[in-house]
């Protein structure tokens, strides 16, 4: 409940009451595991991971709260979206359950899952994210500019993707 009133003032108008963002520059954290929330809201609050505007949505919330706002949004059901670009759904699934043996690169599955709903405390959900949000996390890892992942696991992936290979994974996701 105090999460749920929190999530209200604080977070609702970029990621909605129930997690469903609106907006699709902004991440779906309906069903995203607690611990991955609270450890993203964490990261911001230090500046581990580098957001000026969540830093400052961080900033003021207490442990407690974030954990509140964590598990208010992991139990709240995440809504399916609609790729933007269906031309590139079957290259992406390609990727996301195959991987890029020529480029070395591991199925997105092995660690997401093959639905997408990720491993709690180890990897998140990604299914039903925006396209939009995805492809945009997936270039600030290959770009370096997102550092917060455990041992760089996604910096070293996304550094080998290109452009289009990472838009076809973002609308598989989607």
């Amino acid at each position: 409940a105090k999460g749920a009133e929190i999530a209200g003032k604080v977070c609702a108008a970029c990621h909605g009451p129930d997690g469903n963002s609106p907006l699709s520059a902004n991440p779906n954290l309906a069903g995203q595991h607690a611990e991955y929330l609270f450890k993203q809201l964490s990261d911001f609050k230090s500046n581990g991971r580098s957001n000026p505007v969540m830093a400052g949505m961080a900033g003021p919330l207490s442990e407690d709260d974030m954990k509140n706002v964590a598990t208010h949004y992991a139990s709240q059901k995440s809504q399916p979206r609609k790729a933007r670009d269906e031309s590139l759904v079957r290259q992406g699934e390609l990727i996301y359950r195959g991987g890029l043996v020529s480029k070395n690169v591991a199925a997105c599955a092995s660690c997401h899952s093959p639905n997408g709903a990720g491993l709690p405390a180890q990897f998140p959900r990604v299914g039903a994210q925006h396209a939009e949000y995805t492809a945009a996390q997936l270039k600030a890892f290959r770009a370096g500019d997102r550092k917060n992942d455990p041992n760089s696991m996604m910096r070293t992936v996304a550094a080998k993707l290109s452009d289009r290979e990472i838009a076809a994974v973002s609308e598989f996701i989607a």
